[in-house]
């Protein structure tokens, strides 16, 4: 019951926001509709039961005028269930798209804000595969927690409709033994609740453990899925590296994983099959061994027997709901336990930077950037850089050299507002536009135009404005393809690549541009071209790169670099492209 509660008390948490989201009139009203649609066929249920009664005594009595009468009841009713099913069907496919629709932006919203998504990478956190969370987890839960939900209802209705029958049922056909009549009062119902509970707990005993077994499935199937991913995407290094041989190695032991667990799925479905099915073959002719002696007794006619037996069979399966839906409950539990542990993630990345120790980002009136007793650290928390007192002035242009992994691409991110692991403050001017370009820019898969205006919206910049940009940067073939779709991280060289992220920030025009290597994998001279390039169109940025090449040197007027000292790298320097020390 405690667990019960707890994965009630989560689904509540994820689906309550919805019904009092912007679209809950929507939603409230398709759900109250396809609520009253079940109590309807439940309702039918009800009128069936008592039309068999009256239907199997016309037959034994060979009554014509009964027997035409009720077919044509049945026909009504026949119909009326049919029309109430498929429309039930179609509200309940509407409200599903509708609620996983405002899910699936609720947290697309949640895990893109404030380069949580990045935050939760950093934080290694157990919510793997948030792909999938967001696309398969929901669409399973939104359809699962509606199947299970009404079938919950809809079995507690019936419970409550047919007990009645039943009830009084029993009173009209008392339990027989060796000839006497036992008065029991609703023994059938009794004997109905008797073998659910008896079969619901044997059901729970030998499925418990399809909950964990589906919840590993699933992180396999995902896990297997990405890297497969991860491969496509980097075809190029594989195949360069002859790596084929390892690759599917490494799938196939992934896939592993994936084949063991299913073989245990397999066995305890046996199970679990095995009994379910006993269960629900038995109790079809349960309730004519209990009925039978006393129609045999002439006590009750066909019809009494009739109706019995569906009413047992009524109240029965609604008291049954948890073993014929147990594999289906392990399942959606599994779907809940997902995403519960992906909202968790999500709330712990976006609340990182309110943790203490963290780097604070302040926003003021001034016209520099400054670095304020910061230390940036790891996430497991070693120090890796420290500034005391660093400032970027205005229409500056800043050289930030270093030796391989001391920290200089972490403290463009710490500068940028994602790395929150460390102490200190970073002062940004207000309204100031940054822009970050790292060694190998991202573009979004379709038409060129939109990826090198990423990430404003495609009619941000007119097509000739991006012509221009993108012939500017040497690309000219490239500016007269901007209508053509493609995975261009993938079809362009780097050095290509890294031509279209300046391109953009011709186009954006930041007031702040950071270079992490952005040009490392152009030739010298088409190095010094695009520098110059950038201090025509830009002539009021300030630009800061990191870089190794000693010919960098001259498009800037300050060179500063990261210098060990104990245990940290600090950050220093002079201006006019001085000899670089130590900051103390």
């Amino acid at each position: 019951m405690k667990n019960i509660s707890a994965t009630l008390a989560i689904v509540w948490r994820i689906a309550a926001p919805y019904f009092r989201s912007e679209d809950k009139w929507a939603g409230r009203g398709l759900l109250a509709a396809v609520v009253a649609m079940e109590l309807a066929l439940v309702a039918i249920d009800v009128l069936v039961n008592q039309w068999q009664n009256r239907f199997y005594s016309a037959l034994q009595n060979s009554d014509w005028d009964s027997f035409v009468r009720e077919i044509w009841i049945f026909l009504a009713l026949a119909f009326t269930y049919i029309a109430l099913a498929v429309y039930k069907l179609y509200l309940n496919q509407w409200l599903q798209i509708r609620w996983r629709q405002w899910l699936t932006r609720h947290y697309l919203g949640e895990w893109l804000r404030s380069a949580t998504h990045y935050r939760m990478q950093l934080k290694g956190d157990a919510a793997d595969n948030p792909d999938q969370r967001i696309t398969e987890d929901v669409k399973n839960f939104v359809e699962q927690t509606l199947i299970i939900g009404l079938g919950l209802l809809s079995s507690i209705v019936t419970l409550f409709s047919f007990v009645i029958i039943l009830w009084g049922l029993s009173n009209a056909a008392p339990l027989r033994l060796f000839g006497t009549d036992l008065m029991i009062p609703g023994y059938l119902c009794w004997g109905a609740l008797i073998y659910a509970i008896f079969g619901t707990a044997l059901t729970h005993w030998i499925g418990a453990p399809l909950v964990n077994l589906n919840f590993e499935q699933q992180r396999y199937e995902a896990d297997f899925r990405f890297n497969l991913v991860r491969v496509r995407e980097n075809s190029e290094q594989i195949a360069l590296l002859r790596g084929e041989s390892a690759e599917r190695t490494r799938l196939l032991d992934r896939f592993g994983f994936v084949i063991a667990n299913w073989y245990a799925i397999m066995s305890r479905t046996k199970r679990l099959t095995a009994f379910t099915a006993s269960y629900q073959q038995a109790a079809v002719i349960f309730p004519y061994v209990l009925v039978a002696p006393a129609f045999f007794a002439k006590k009750i006619q066909l019809g009494d027997m009739m109706q019995t037996a569906s009413a047992f069979s009524s109240v029965q399966g609604a008291l049954s709901f948890f073993v014929t839906a147990y594999r289906s409950l392990a399942e959606w539990r599994s779907i809940v336990a997902r995403l519960d542990g992906f909202e968790m993630s999500v709330e712990s990345a976006a609340n990182l930077p309110a943790h203490e120790p963290a780097i604070a980002l302040e926003v003021t009136g001034g016209r520099s950037i400054d670095l304020e007793q910061l230390c940036v650290n790891l996430p497991n928390g070693t120090p890796l850089v420290a500034a005391k007192a660093f400032t970027i002035e205005t229409s500056e242009r800043v050289l930030v050299t270093g030796p391989s992994g001391s920290g200089k691409s972490t403290l463009f991110r710490a500068i940028a507002g994602i790395w929150p692991f460390g102490t200190g403050t970073v002062v940004i001017p207000e309204k100031a536009k940054l822009m970050m370009l790292p060694q190998r820019p991202y573009f979004p898969v379709g038409m060129l135009h939109d990826a090198v205006v990423y990430p404003a919206a495609p009619g941000a910049f007119a097509a000739a404005q991006v012509r221009d940009a993108v012939s500017a940067v040497g690309l000219t073939d490239l500016a007269g393809r901007l209508d053509e779709d493609g995975h261009w991280n993938r079809t362009l060289s780097l050095g290509e690549q890294q031509r279209l992220g300046l391109a953009r920030a011709l186009l954006h025009v930041p007031d702040y541009l950071f270079l992490d290597e952005a040009t490392a994998s152009l030739d010298e001279p088409s190095e010094a071209r695009l520098y110059r390039l950038l201090v025509e169109k830009l002539p009021q940025a300030t630009i800061v790169s990191i870089g190794h090449r000693s010919t960098l040197d001259a498009f800037h007027t300050r060179k500063v670099a990261l210098v060990k000292d104990g245990a940290i790298h600090v950050l220093g320097g002079e201006r006019a492209a001085a000899e670089p020390t130590v900051a103390r």
